[in-house]
């Protein structure tokens, strides 16, 4: 028997968050906080957020590099929200005490143009749903103990939200090979890591149609105008007071985020 429930569960989630204070995973406590109970307590914490008012602006994926799915033994990526609360704005510093344990990742970013439904959402099919192509950042900052989660406890946990910022420059998608496009990641200057889009299941509009067909299974859909983060490029770099990390996209400029 156990006392946990999905509501107990988002609100002790939105709490650590609230308080800046990691824990344990909850799994460790409720074994039987499993993938669809996790996603409901994922919406569960997001009507909570829109309670509080903050709007929906989109989606983000994590987990789409094979690297990071063959360690976490699943073979898909993972949904979660963003809400106009998560929004870092250009040149703005990060309050590294106001977080757990930040740590920033690249992402290629779309912004939609039309209303994107699955079932049976192709890449190239999510691709024409596409208006722009952004290079972007998210600053992740998981509620769990040193990173230490299984699958239910991250997506439960919002894929370990807190923060993203999107470059100003946008293109069309027709004129980029989103698989060769590349990204260097810097700390202080220094070059810590290179990819490719490649490295987002192949290619970002797969990434980008996995999660229409995955919201579809819940009676969801990708809205026009939302803005999507297809999934880190790299590994997360942490995140440190008086530090710096910049990412920087061939043809879609860079953009730095500074730890205060």
């Amino acid at each position: 028997m156990t006392d946990w429930t999905i509501e107990r569960t988002a609100e002790v989630l939105l709490q650590a968050e609230r308080t800046r204070a990691d824990r344990g995973p909850i799994t460790d406590e409720w074994p039987g906080l499993d993938l669809a109970t996790a996603y409901r307590a994922q919406d569960v914490l997001l009507e909570r957020r829109k309670a509080a008012g903050e709007t929906v602006v989109g989606v983000k994926l994590g987990l789409t590099s094979r690297a990071k799915q063959l360690r976490m033994g699943i073979d898909a990526p993972l949904t979660a929200w963003l809400t106009d609360a998560m929004v870092l704005p250009a040149g703005t510093p990060v309050q590294v005490d106001e977080l757990i344990h930040p740590r920033v990742e690249p992402e290629i970013v779309f912004v939609l143009k039309d209303r994107l439904a699955g079932p049976g959402v192709t890449a190239a099919s999510a691709m024409a749903a596409v208006g722009a192509v952004h290079g972007g950042f998210e600053v992740i900052d998981s509620r769990y103990r040193d990173f230490r989660f299984t699958l239910p406890d991250v997506v439960a946990d919002n894929a370990s939200s807190a923060l993203f910022g999107i470059g100003p420059v946008g293109l069309a998608p027709g004129g980029l090979d989103l698989s060769l496009l590349g990204c260097v990641l810097e700390v202080d200057g220094q070059v810590v890591d290179t990819a490719t889009g490649a490295a987002v299941q192949g290619h970002p509009g797969q990434a980008l149609a996995l999660a229409a067909n995955s919201l579809a299974e819940r009676g969801l859909a990708l809205e026009a105008g939302w803005i999507v983060l297809t999934g880190g490029m790299t590994d997360a770099v942490p995140l440190r007071r008086g530090s710096s990390v910049t990412v920087r996209f061939a043809g879609l400029g860079g953009l730095t985020v500074a730890g205060v």
